[in-house]
């Protein structure tokens, strides 16, 4: 892995230097030797002058190349590229693609320039597109792929053996093979060590396991990957609301959406759109940055506002001023710590309402066993740092108290919008860290003022 690392360094590394200085024929040839993922990675690391260069350099040189090469590629770097060419071409690397890939890409391009491009797509992929474009965004029917390869449960095992010889290359994955009765409804699975080991003569309704492991159009995509994980599955059948077959979601599909779920969920924590990338221009990522920025600059003026109900009391103890950013950074460190556990807990499914009690205590007991034994340590650090007991006691409580809030509101915050039907990762971060800011701040100033006459 590391020697392939250092490869793509290298062809990167020359490939950028020759798209600087619009060596299109050298790059063309260095690309072309490369693997689509390979390229793509290297496109998608270019800036967006040069990704385009290189784009539309090694389309004029292989086509077929750039349609692999687009299938590897962030949909919306992808589709960022197609948007450029007219709608012939676009229709014309899109019937290239499998039916999911073409969809998903579809799906990124301004619906004006789709509606061209499907009217040029030669008819059955078009309608393939159409239809998966129906189904809502991250479900199993948008990212499913309709070709799915199936034998009916009256056929033979030489029957389906000849049918899999003579249809297999037809289909992207032929290592489960569903069985499906006269009206397509999904009966079973066969594998291909049963059909070797089977007389040629045995009904595959014989031999097949009924208990099929399927999954809704309407499932998510991030209960479709735990449902590949879990049960260690190369391959998921998706099943309409009649469990007839209409698809399969291949576990490349899921890697996918499993690295896009998770890009997705780091961005949102942090507060950065998903289309934001270090490849970026400076602009770009300027408009996709500030508007959470903003949103920060409202919560730390509503933590500063807390602060300023108490100057009276910062003015006769200045040390509380030293102090009281201990107590919020301590805070909003622990809650983000609890924040990651939750949001990956509902992630996974190891976090759901029924169990919330017993996880939400726990964290609880987490947080305050956090602020018992940090608050000792703050409070004798507060109390020989300025020689005042009492400040130590203060620094201690308040360390506690925000220890607790963290713990609580890291875990019921995404809790409850993962409820709300809202993204638990959206907003998280930011509502968060205000509460353990604005709870430490008063909890902490608030002390000190109830104790002020043995503080001074």
């Amino acid at each position: 892995m590391a020697y392939q690392q250092r490869k793509l360094d290298i062809a990167l590394d020359s490939a950028r230097k020759l798209a600087r200085m619009r060596a299109g024929t050298n790059l063309a040839n260095l690309l072309q030797k490369l693997r689509p993922a390979d390229i793509a990675s290297i496109l998608t690391s270019f800036t967006e002058q040069e990704r385009l260069f290189a784009f539309n350099l090694l389309l004029k040189q292989n086509e077929d190349l750039v349609t692999e090469t687009l299938g590897e590629m962030p949909p919306e770097d992808a589709a960022g590229l197609l948007a450029h060419l007219d709608p012939p071409t676009i229709a014309e690397l899109l019937q290239k693609l499998p039916v999911d890939e073409a969809t998903e890409l579809a799906s990124k391009l301004p619906e004006d320039l789709v509606e061209q491009v499907m009217s040029l797509m030669n008819v059955a992929q078009s309608a393939d597109v159409y239809d998966q474009l129906q189904f809502e965004e991250d479900t199993a029917g948008r990212i499913m792929n309709p070709n799915v390869f199936a034998l009916r449960e009256d056929m033979t095992v030489s029957e389906a053996i000849a049918t899999l010889q003579r249809k297999s290359h037809e289909f992207e994955m032929v290592f489960y093979l569903y069985v499906v009765d006269d009206r397509h409804h999904l009966v079973g699975v066969v594998s291909l060590r049963q059909l070797l080991l089977n007389p040629p003569s045995m009904p595959l309704k014989k031999i097949m396991t009924t208990d099929v492991i399927s999954v809704p159009t309407s499932a998510d995509q991030e209960e479709v990957a735990r449902v590949v994980a879990k049960y260690d599955l190369v391959a998921v059948p998706v099943v309409d609301e009649e469990n007839r077959l209409v698809g399969i979601i291949t576990v490349d599909d899921v890697i996918d959406v499993l690295r896009d779920e998770a890009t997705e969920d780091i961005y949102s924590l942090a507060g950065v759109d998903t289309e934001e990338r270090l490849t970026n221009p400076a602009l770009k990522s300027l408009r996709l940055r500030l508007p959470w920025l903003h949103v920060n600059l409202v919560t730390a003026i509503l933590a500063s506002t807390v602060v300023a109900i108490f100057s009276g009391t910062i003015d006769k103890v200045v040390a509380l001023a030293v102090l009281m950013p201990i107590v919020a950074g301590m805070g909003g460190n622990a809650a983000i710590q609890t924040l990651t556990v939750t949001v990956r807990g509902l992630a996974l499914g190891e976090l759901t309402w029924a169990n919330s009690k017993r996880i939400i205590f726990k964290e609880v007991l987490v947080g305050l066993g956090n602020g018992v034994v940090l608050g000792v340590v703050t409070g004798v650090i507060a109390w020989l740092w300025f020689n005042k007991p009492m400040l130590g006691v203060v620094m201690g409580l308040a360390m506690i108290i925000n220890m607790f809030v963290a713990a609580l509101t890291g875990t019921l915050i995404p809790l409850v919008l993962k409820r709300l039907k809202a993204d638990p990762a959206v907003a998280s971060g930011i509502l968060v860290t205000t509460f353990t800011d604005v709870c430490g701040f008063f909890s902490f100033l608030g002390l000190a003022t109830l104790f002020l006459r043995w503080l001074m």
